[in-house]
């Protein structure tokens, strides 16, 4: 037994690709293995076997626990960030425990309240935007996504505090956006404290001023938990109790707050520039998108909104052609086993290739064209199409994820006249977890628009 098509890459190679130019050494190591190969990459202390078919896929999540372990990462490269106790790192018993409490928090009624929020948020946001001034999308968007973020997740609302802690996890998120900074977190080696105007001893300050703002925040909280106007995750998962009753503690709590923002905020503002980017790069489905929320008449209520046909369809073909992960959490072989005719050693790392998984012609023919209708035309598996990975490790805040993206494109779009500045296609770049557009997405506003009221739903199925 041996790893499977070990990449003939240059291990240095390798490495540089995938901190600095991630997609193309995933598309030349696709080029001489389809479907399974062992590549060397920063982060990862051992080689990594990609796999991009869906039967494997399918095999190895179908598994789950058992041949193939879905293991914690204690020592995993956004510790610093996240924190010990982050429900990405943990293992075992304490994840399943993790997961049990947080999971029902992204669901159920209170979604008409958030979306109410997300709309609001989003409106107030591009309505903020003198006419014909030229805007960064990417930049607009993170700060609507950050702005959900802190009034959803945190509970928190305009004020001192409210404004600390936004600058706080701006400055400090922004430190690992390059791939040269990325690379921080990377190599243990570079994280050296040698003062404040140090890269790893910035971080380490901001951390620890972002980290009093929060812990006081929890402390307040606490005070207030029998408020039943609290409906924000910070203050449910404080109500919240594992089966012997026990709540999670501060550290728990800020871990997980942390690991919310750093899963939600980025990787959802990415994907919604994306998204604009795309209904503006091909004005005929935004036509089209906007023929659907036309119908809908004046003011529709978010959950309806949510449910629309073309608008779930762009957006899961922005997620498919640049998903928010490159690739799944590790998984570990347990005991020997075949894949895709390939006999695996125990204790054998294995990485799904979200993204070459969603470049695969069979599935997704001419994979490099946005075309929502792919998801009108076909219903795909778990195992075919999977942005928020999949199994024990699937993003625990997957739902809100999408329903935030379905709200903000919507309101966006229907509600304001928007304009590429550049006919140039945006190209993506890698910028901390995510591929994001290396331009930002520049565009122009045009002012406020006026639904259509004569339309017809597009979509009728």
């Amino acid at each position: 037994m041996s790893l499977p098509n070990i990449v003939s890459i240059p291990v240095l190679k390798q490495r540089y690709q995938w901190i600095a130019e991630p997609l193309s050494f995933l598309e030349q190591a696709v080029k001489l293995h389809p479907n399974i190969f062992t590549a060397q990459i920063f982060g990862a202390k051992e080689p990594i076997i990609f796999v991009n078919h869906p039967q494997a896929i399918q095999e190895i999540y179908s598994n789950d626990r058992k041949t193939f372990k879905a293991p914690g990462n204690p020592d995993g490269v956004l510790k610093p960030l996240i924190g010990e106790h982050s429900l990405m790192l943990l293992d075992g018993e304490p994840h399943k425990r993790q997961r049990q409490l947080i999971m029902p928090q992204f669901h159920g009624e209170r979604m008409q309240l958030y979306g109410e929020i997300i709309c609001n948020i989003t409106d107030k946001v591009f309505s903020d935007i003198p006419q014909n001034k030229a805007f960064t999308a990417r930049d607009v968007i993170s700060d609507i996504s950050l702005s959900i973020m802190l009034q959803v997740v945190f509970g928190l609302h305009e004020g001192e505090r409210y404004q600390q802690i936004k600058r706080g996890i701006i400055g400090m998120m922004d430190l690992f956006r390059s791939p040269l900074a990325f690379s921080l977190l990377l190599f243990p080696f570079l994280q050296k404290d040698l003062g404040a105007w140090s890269p790893w001893g910035n971080f380490l300050r901001r951390r620890e001023m972002l980290d009093k703002l929060l812990y006081a925040e929890i402390s307040e909280r606490r005070s207030q938990l029998n408020d039943p106007n609290r409906v924000d995750i910070l203050s449910l998962l404080m109500s919240a109790r594992d089966p012997e009753g026990n709540s999670m503690t501060d550290q728990e709590l800020r871990d997980e707050m942390m690991t919310l923002l750093v899963a939600g905020y980025e990787t959802t503002a990415t994907a919604m520039a994306w998204g604009l980017y795309w209904l503006h790069h091909k004005p005929i489905l935004r036509s089209k998108l906007l023929e659907e929320l036309d119908s809908l008449g004046e003011n529709p209520d978010p959950i309806t909104i949510s449910k629309q046909k073309y608008l779930t369809a762009v957006c899961n073909e922005t997620l498919r052609i640049y998903p928010v992960a490159m690739t799944t959490f590790e998984r570990q072989v347990e005991e020997p086993v075949e894949l895709l005719g390939h006999k695996l050693k125990s204790g054998s790392y294995i990485w799904s290739c979200i993204y070459l998984l969603h470049h695969r012609e069979d599935l997704y023919p001419d994979s490099k064209e946005f075309k929502p209708e792919r998801f009108l035309e076909r219903q795909f598996s778990p195992y075919e199409f999977m942005p928020f990975g999949g199994g024990v490790r699937r993003c625990v805040g997957y739902a809100l994820a999408l329903f935030e993206m379905k709200l903000v494109l919507a309101t966006a779009i229907s509600r304001y006249n928007l304009e590429l500045l550049d006919d140039k296609p945006e190209k993506p770049q890698r910028r901390g977890v995510t591929i994001a557009p290396a331009r930002g997405v520049r565009m122009k506003m045009n002012g406020v628009r006026v639904p259509q009221k004569s339309a017809v739903p597009i979509v009728s199925k």
